[in-house]
């Protein structure tokens, strides 16, 4: 069965069951701890207070047995004052113990010993009432009839001392059962890991490193050197300048397909876009002026007017499809000014302002101060902000808002830039098709040509600038316009 499973799989395997074992050791070990440190909080807090409050207990109750003698024989009421502040330190301590007491075996204790304390406490007034009147010898006698309530008290304390005493004896075993149980599972997992470390040193010394030094010796035979020391080494440097040349052809090869596909689609679009210009876009204008004198002069029904409507929306449809063609294959010339890139976004914003309402958007523009002149074409970059924008819209099926920033930065190799943020909450753009937005023909709408990014990217490249795209899917989308504010010479437009 061991040698039915792969060699990633056994290092995985061996691996995995490591940092198992090491975290499940590390974990009880840290459990462990924390168990035992809130175990010996509650223990001080708890089981060594409530022993102490019965130690405290039978203090006080001597305490005031002893002033009561000692008020018998000199009758210094300074000794009765002593009594009241122990009379009060026992009901405190009494109290105290109540809180403590976690078992029904406690709680009948001290309610014996409460009762038993009630019943001597009133006797002893009774015999320091007796001291006060002279009658010694009749106090002396109720004095000397108390002195069993007294050692039941004492008694009463010793019982409670020893509950409290056999808690912390049980609770000292749980300790100990618990530190064996833990050096246990300590102990297996130190075994573990050292046969989990032993197997998996076997498996990379026998049926990883062995294999790879005999194809390094048989390498290095065949380049007749001396011999081999490290293997790893020795086969990464045979096998470095193949690499390097696989690499580059496949670079090569995929950088032809995709020059070869996307002159295709060009050339395809080219053709496309020439014969949709001489063949359709005249008609279609005859068409567009005909149904708008038509509607204008009819008297239509109400469902006669929305078919007029349908039809009206078609046709415009097909002129933006004609004019992505026409603007795709044959460019117009830039007419290179100097102008404000906030200029163009504002125009874009005015142009798109009835447009915006109809989707619910509001554009938000974020603008300390103007950005500077560039040379460029105002009524290109407006054409990019609008693509944008629009295409933000129909991101946005249920409204909200497009946010846009400025900014002036610079660029590496480029220098001083303006960069200019357009971001959204739609449901942004998956991370597998990010690549394929900005190529021609590729759209993610169901009527769409797959041109408008296209366009806006040549837009901004002949500019001498760039468009990135940050977006996760559910988060919205951010596109960045980064365009140099030294003057850049255009291509050449034909």
């Amino acid at each position: 069965m061991w040698q039915g499973i792969s060699l990633r799989t056994r290092i995985l395997s061996i691996l995995t069951l490591l940092v198992l074992v090491t975290v499940g050791g590390g974990g009880i070990s840290i459990w462990y701890t924390y168990a035992m440190d809130r175990f010996f909080t509650a223990l001080v807090e708890s089981d060594i207070d409530a022993l102490r409050t019965s130690q405290e207990l039978e203090n006080a109750l001597v305490m005031q047995k002893g002033y009561v003698t000692y008020y018998s024989q000199d009758g210094d009421p300074e000794w009765l004052v002593q009594l009241d502040k122990y009379h009060e330190s026992f009901e405190a301590w009494l109290k105290r113990a109540r809180k403590w007491a976690v078992s029904n075996q406690e709680r009948d204790i001290l309610n014996r010993l409460e009762s038993q304390y009630v019943r001597y406490a009133y006797h002893r007034d009774e015999v320091i009432r007796l001291y006060k009147e002279g009658k010694k010898d009749e106090g002396f006698k109720v004095q000397k009839g108390i002195r069993g309530q007294y050692i039941a008290i004492i008694e009463l304390c010793h019982e409670f001392t020893r509950v409290l005493e056999a808690r912390l004896t049980a609770a000292r075993e749980r300790i100990r059962d618990d530190a064996q149980l833990t050096t246990v599972l300590a102990s297996a997992a130190l075994v573990c890991v050292l046969v989990l470390g032993i197997v998996l040193a076997y498996v990379l010394l026998i049926q990883v490193l062995g294999p790879i030094r005999q194809l390094a010796v048989a390498t290095d035979a065949k380049k007749g050197n001396g011999g081999v020391g490290d293997e790893v080494q020795a086969l990464s440097l045979r096998f470095q300048d193949l690499i390097e040349d696989v690499d580059q052809t496949k670079s090569k090869l995929k950088w032809s397909r995709e020059h070869l596909a996307q002159a295709e689609k060009w050339a395809l679009v080219g053709k496309l876009a020439a014969g949709v210009a001489h063949s359709v876009r005249n008609p279609l204008t005859s068409v567009k002026m005909r149904l708008f004198s038509m509607e204008r002069t009819l008297a239509l029904a109400p469902s006669q007017k929305e078919d007029f409507e349908v039809i009206s929306e078609e046709i415009r449809h097909i002129d933006t499809i004609v004019q992505n063609f026409l603007e795709f294959s044959r460019p117009p010339k830039l007419k290179m000014q100097k102008v404000s890139p906030s200029d163009a976004v504002d125009m874009a914003v005015q142009l798109l302002r009835y447009r915006l309402e109809s989707y619910d958007v509001k554009v938000d523009v974020k603008r300390e101060e103007r950005l500077p002149e560039i040379s460029a074409d105002p009524d290109q970059l407006k054409e990019v902000f609008v693509n944008l924008m629009v295409n933000a819209c129909e991101a946005m099926v249920d409204g909200g808002s497009i946010w846009v920033s400025e900014e002036v930065g610079s660029s590496e190799g480029v220098g001083p830039v303006v960069v200019i943020k357009m971001a959204d909450k739609g449901p942004g753009v998956p991370e597998s098709i990010q690549e394929k937005l900005f190529q021609p023909f590729f759209s993610t709408k169901e009527e769409g040509t797959g041109l408008g990014l296209s366009i806006a990217t040549r837009i901004v490249e002949e500019h001498g600038g760039w468009l990135d795209l940050k977006s996760k899917e559910g988060e919205g989308a951010t596109f960045i316009i980064t365009l140099p504010i030294t003057e850049a010479e255009p291509w050449a437009q034909s």
